[in-house]
């Protein structure tokens, strides 16, 4: 029966690391199931840098047709759950296609990034920026990693007009 079990889990295991994530700020973000994470804080016109890492599970290897980052930035609503409208889509092909027996790392950066708008969670509408791993598997599907960041801008107040006058 295990090996029933084991059939359906992805072969293997994807991580994102993002280079200055020990220095970056990190703010909560609730998610859909009331969780809390820390995730990083960027402003648009920032770069976004780290490095990914696959390593397949014990014993097996990772026959690939391509591996890709995307920098996505989302806009779900909640009455049409599951349909995002991508705003905004980068995206850095990371390798070829080809085999993966042990952990191998890519490097990947996202220069001056232009993020318009802030992160907002609210009751009827979601806007989210993610970094998106695929691991193309051909007929056997793909295998996608997450990493949720927030984005938050700030602009100068505008400024006082005094030429109106009562």
């Amino acid at each position: 029966m295990n090996y029933l079990i084991g059939a359906f889990k992805p072969s293997c295991n994807i991580s994102i690391t993002l280079s200055d994530a020990k220095t970056r700020k990190q703010v909560p973000m609730k998610k859909e199931n009331g969780q809390t994470l820390m995730v990083p804080l960027f402003h648009s016109q920032e770069n976004i840098a780290g490095k990914i890492s696959i390593e397949p599970l014990q014993g097996k290897k990772v026959d690939h047709i391509g591996v890709k980052v995307e920098l996505l930035g989302q806009i779900e609503m909640y009455f049409d759950r599951g349909n995002f409208y991508d705003f905004a889509s980068l995206v850095r092909e990371l390798d070829v296609p080809g085999e993966i027996y042990e952990r191998k790392t890519y490097p990947f950066e996202f220069s001056t990034v232009e993020m318009p708008y802030e992160t907002y969670n609210g009751v009827n509408v979601r806007l989210r920026y993610v970094l998106k791993v695929t691991v193309t598997l051909g007929y056997a599907g793909s295998i996608i990693e997450y990493q949720d960041f927030v984005v938050s801008n700030y602009y100068p107040p505008p400024s006082i007009n005094n030429s109106i006058k009562a």
